[in-house]
């Protein structure tokens, strides 16, 4: 990267660095303002006109009369030129006392933020099964990344750069469709082809139980809301799993009439948005009085809706993203059901991530540049374009700072730095170990 910054700047036209060296020059600085009331411009053209003739044809008169005539006509003195005197001392409109009082001060504007653009690091990921209504990739919030590959799940920490395998299935039950840490970072659930949901200790590599009944065929999207998970299913379901108990199937959502392959709850975990291959988009709410019944069903897109990502800077804000015949983003109000914006972004949409700390959206695509292009909000003016990877971007994870972002696509796992330093990095919530404290007891 260096290499290429220097020979940028070698390239540069000849004329602008030398402007450039003027324009920063103190010596350029110094600015004479002639004062045209102490010239005599009659003199002046009588010495540049007739003063060589005087040494070639000698004047008729004598040397005392031309000085006699000189001291009459006030013309007796050595500058041509008078430069102007120093500027009299400004007036002071206020009081000096005024000046003694505190004063603010205009904020420093916040220096442009360099997006690398190549990634940090990049991971084979052979087997990464090319499906675009599959969720294999998460980031957990003890720095450790899960990607399902075929029927086994990996870990990669990305602490000591570390790789490890958690689970590997057979054919009846794989391969692995979603994975999706718990909020203790510790914790893991994987959906199976087989309609099946296991949980799993990555800590003690250990398997902890099984989720079964459920969907009637693959659980491609999972979602955490504290001690719940929520599984999405091909045959349209979602359903609420209480993972402390036995009988762990609580709640059953019905509303999308084909596979559910997106699933994402709010940060309060009042609202969960769900998006299917039935080109759907559905906003539930927990504190209604029925809360399996869709508080917004919403049309808007013309494709699978994939990707979604509630806004971590704004209430009620979630963004949405469309498959190959859609290519938008759209922005919604869920309170209201309103679509606030959509725009056109070219490709299929495959992922979407917020910026913790800016206002920004950063969003993952296909053919036929299979980019992550990162976009301001509100005016969604692209602020930068991310390419390297040879086939769809299908998945995206944060990390727990929210300053990096894992992408996969093709047989690669690539990390961006595409958010940059947070300006202050939070320590992570002790969460409670409420939800699997008692799963070992139950069978």
């Amino acid at each position: 990267m260096r290499s290429s910054y220097t020979l940028g700047s070698q390239s540069r036209c000849p004329l602008e660095e030398r402007l450039l060296q003027k324009k920063n020059s103190r010596e350029n600085l110094d600015r004479f303002i002639p004062n045209r009331s102490a010239m005599d411009f009659d003199f002046a053209h009588y010495m540049l006109t007739q003063g060589r003739k005087g040494k070639e044809n000698p004047s008729r008169y004598g040397r005392d009369y031309r000085k006699q005539l000189a001291e009459a006509m006030n013309m007796n003195r050595t500058r041509i030129l008078a430069f102007k005197n120093k500027p009299p001392a400004p007036v002071e409109l206020f009081p000096s006392y005024f000046s003694s009082l505190p004063q603010d001060k205009p904020a420093n504007p916040k220096p442009h933020r360099h997006i690398p653009q190549t990634s940090e690091r990049t991971l084979d990921a052979p087997d990464l099964i090319d499906d675009y209504y599959l969720n294999l990739l998460d980031w957990g919030s003890s720095n450790v990344i899960a990607i399902a590959l075929a029927n086994t799940v990996y870990l990669w920490d990305a602490t000591d750069c570390s790789t490890s395998e958690l689970a590997r299935f057979d054919v009846e039950r794989g391969p692995v469709t979603s994975v999706s840490w718990a909020l203790d970072g510790r914790h893991i659930a994987i959906g199976l082809d087989n309609s099946e949901v296991q949980l799993w200790d990555s800590t003690a590599k250990q398997y902890l139980r099984t989720l079964r009944g459920c969907h009637r065929s693959r659980v491609g999207s999972l979602a955490w809301n504290n001690h719940i998970l929520t599984t999405g299913g091909m045959d349209g379901r979602i359903v609420n799993n209480d993972v402390r108990i036995g009988s762990h199937i609580v709640e059953t959502y019905r509303g999308h009439e084909r596979e559910v392959c997106g699933l994402k709850w709010s940060a309060s975990g009042q609202q969960l948005a769900s998006g299917g291959n039935d080109n759907l988009l559905h906003i539930w709410d927990n504190r209604s009085v029925a809360p399996t019944q869709w508080l917004h069903r919403l049309e808007d897109h013309t494709a699978a809706v994939k990707a979604l990502a509630w806004c971590p800077l704004q209430r009620n804000l979630l963004a949405s993203g469309g498959g190959g015949n859609d290519r938008c983003i759209k922005f919604w109000n869920t309170q209201t059901g309103a679509c606030l914006n959509s725009v056109d972004t070219g490709s299929q949409v495959c992922a979407l991530l917020w910026n913790m700390n800016e206002r920004e959206l950063l969003s993952s695509h296909g053919f036929t540049q299979n980019q992550l292009t990162l976009w301001k909000y509100p005016s969604m003016v692209r602020i930068a374009e991310l390419t390297g990877h040879t086939s769809r971007v299908l998945h995206m994870a944060q990390s727990p700072n929210g300053c990096t972002v894992a992408s996969a696509g093709g047989e690669t796992l690539k990390l961006w730095n595409v958010f940059g330093d947070p300006e202050e990095v939070k320590p992570a919530p002790r969460l409670p170990k409420e939800p699997f404290a008692q799963v070992s007891r139950i069978r």
